[in-house]
């Protein structure tokens, strides 16, 4: 087994911390960094693509805001309206960031990983999404063959079997579906009635027309939320037997998230009974088969993911845990978020802003950073320990030039407490995450965030905790 439990010290270290997708995290973001420094990232990223014959790859993200609905738990950036004719100039707009995006790339650098996030991705209607498509093929080098790991987020009660097949054809081959919970009272608490029948008649259009990857997202810690009601839901889940589970902690942040102030405090299940929830979900996903991911995913032992962590490939980024390591991450659409070239950049969070800057011609960027030594150091090893549970010293070492012993000092001295409490293994030239360790992995990487220790402390309070 590749993962224990045990209550007393999840209880004990469960504090709040980043989850990850990045590091620095995006409370070091910066206006300082504009768009003009992303440019200068984008040539350095061209310059260093690779050779001629095998240039870098890379990964587009776009970033469709809208829902027709608002799910009270939501803390993603969206737009709720009815208004569908919103899609339609919110296109226009992405079409002209992808057009300057695209300039910036060589063309021979093939689009290996795409992604459509949201909001709703499927608010687009069937024309919307076949031409979006289609100008991202015109804009950038998508593969052709099937072969690229191109997803999107699908709200099943915003789509048919039929917009299945659409999206098949517009080349997508991973389904990720949002589920969260199938009672139907913790449905109405949070606002979204999904029967689970209609969430199996998608999965098996997806089947139908041959899915590469199905995933399937829940979340603990919902208002009305059982022991025993979860456990039914989780069950008809590994019946479904989708390829990949995300299991989500539920963060109550009101003042953060404006939706969350309709749910009742007094309707959510108490800190005991969502580690038992938590416990029960992974005893029963283990048994079933699922081998623990990092930071609430599970995937089955066939799946690219979990290949890619036996074999030391593992990644992590903004969409969650990916095999794409080697890519540069082009993010487009309102609040998106790129990687290219040892940088952050992000888009702003603001409609009308976002429209206002791509009026002036320029790309929408507000904010970002250009990651220092030091950050692509602590980035390196911050991954290696989220996505393969252990690091080694001495290629670290090696890479960066630097005496770990020295350089890291105190965090070697936090990490010993840790290693009394068995959640992991410090050895010559090596740490090991104990299976004890491993649900507590943020935990650990929060020692080597130097952010969580200097100005940026105050943003403490908008993460979320580690379970």
């Amino acid at each position: 087994m590749n993962l224990y439990f045990d209550p007393e010290k999840i209880s004990r270290y469960d504090k709040a911390g980043p989850r990850y997708t990045s590091y620095p995290t995006a409370v070091a973001f910066t206006p300082a960094f504009s768009a003009t420094d992303y440019l200068q990232h984008t040539r350095q990223s061209n310059h260093l693509a690779g050779d001629k014959q095998h240039p870098k790859p890379l990964s587009l993200y776009f970033h469709i805001p809208f829902c027709d609905t608002i799910c009270f738990y939501c803390a993603c950036n969206k737009i709720a309206t009815r208004d569908y004719s919103q899609a339609d100039t919110y296109l226009e707009y992405l079409y002209r960031e992808m057009t300057i995006q695209s300039s910036l790339f060589d063309q021979k650098r093939t689009v290996h990983q795409l992604h459509w996030g949201g909001g709703t991705p499927t608010f687009l209607s069937h024309s919307q999404i076949q031409s979006l498509m289609q100008r991202t093929r015109q804009l950038f080098t998508l593969l052709n063959n099937d072969k690229g790991d191109y997803s999107i987020e699908i709200d099943p009660r915003s789509v048919t079997p039929k917009t299945i097949g659409i999206l098949r054809e517009a080349g997508f081959n991973r389904f990720s579906l949002g589920v969260q919970d199938i009672d139907s009272n913790v449905q109405k608490a949070v606002n979204r009635i999904q029967p689970i029948e209609q969430t199996q008649a998608i999965i098996e259009a997806c089947r139908d027309h041959h899915a590469k990857s199905i995933s399937i997202d829940l979340i603990y810690g919902l208002p009305l939320q059982t022991v025993n009601g979860f456990a039914k839901t989780l069950q008809y889940i590994i019946d479904i037997s989708p390829d990949r589970i995300s299991l989500f902690n539920y963060a109550h942040l009101p003042q953060r998230f404006k939706p969350q102030r309709r749910i009742h405090v007094a309707d959510l299940p108490s800190a005991k009974d969502k580690l038992i929830i938590l416990q029960q979900s992974i005893n029963r996903l283990t048994q079933a088969g699922y081998q623990y991911i990092g930071m609430d995913h599970f995937a089955k032992p066939e799946d690219e993911l979990a290949l890619a962590q036996q074999q030391g490939k593992l990644h992590r980024n903004f969409q969650g845990y990916t095999t794409h390591a080697d890519c540069d991450l082009v993010a487009m659409g309102v609040s998106a978020i790129s990687s290219v070239n040892h940088s952050y950049s992000q888009n702003s969070k603001q409609l009308d802003v976002y429209y206002k800057m791509l009026d002036s011609g320029g790309l929408p960027i507000t904010r970002g950073v250009s990651l220092s030594e030091d950050d692509q150091l602590r980035r390196t090893i911050i991954q290696q320990l989220s996505c393969q549970f252990s690091l080694d010293i001495n290629t670290i070492e090696e890479t960066f030039q630097v005496d770990f012993g020295a350089y890291f000092a105190r965090e070697l001295d936090a990490l010993a407490r840790l290693e009394e409490d068995d959640l992991l293994t410090l050895r010559p030239g090596s740490i090991q995450v104990t299976p004890g360790g491993r649900l507590l992995i943020r935990h650990i990487c929060m020692i080597f965030d130097r952010y969580l220790n200097t100005r940026h402390s105050e943003h403490a309070s908008c993460f979320s905790r580690v379970i």
